[in-house]
């Protein structure tokens, strides 16, 4: 089974730049005014997961709350690393997660649409 989770912004290109160059995605794909809609596929080569994002004439409307986390489980250190240097080098400030257990065993920083981000070393190899 392959994953997706799809996503509507109006900040196409700040969360392209975000999973790109903070996170450390690839992008798997992208494509322009397919029926309105331009957008970008983002994970990691030969892994069976990515996000989507997609911008149109539509605003986006998100609801979330402090709950609705991704989190990504880095599984070598100089990956988990580089992603925490560029945390830092972006001046992206880490926040408080409303579950503990968050704040044990990970970072919490939001992308430029405000979603919690999740970065931990609990798979590292």
């Amino acid at each position: 089974m392959e994953f997706r989770s799809a996503r509507h912004t109006d900040n196409l290109g700040r969360i392209k730049n975000f999973y790109t160059n903070v996170m450390g995605l690839t992008v798997l794909f992208s494509f322009e005014d397919h029926n309105s809609y331009s957008g970008v596929f983002l994970g990691k080569e030969g892994h069976d997961w990515h996000l989507e994002f997609t911008t149109s004439g539509d605003k986006a409307e998100h609801k979330f709350d402090a709950e609705d986390i991704l989190v990504f489980y880095p599984t070598h250190q100089e990956e988990y690393d580089e992603i925490i240097h560029q945390i830092e080098a972006n001046n992206i400030e880490k926040l408080k997660a409303r579950n503990p257990y968050w704040n044990d065993n990970g970072i919490m920083i939001q992308d430029p649409d405000g979603f919690h981000v999740i970065v931990s070393n609990l798979k590292i190899k």
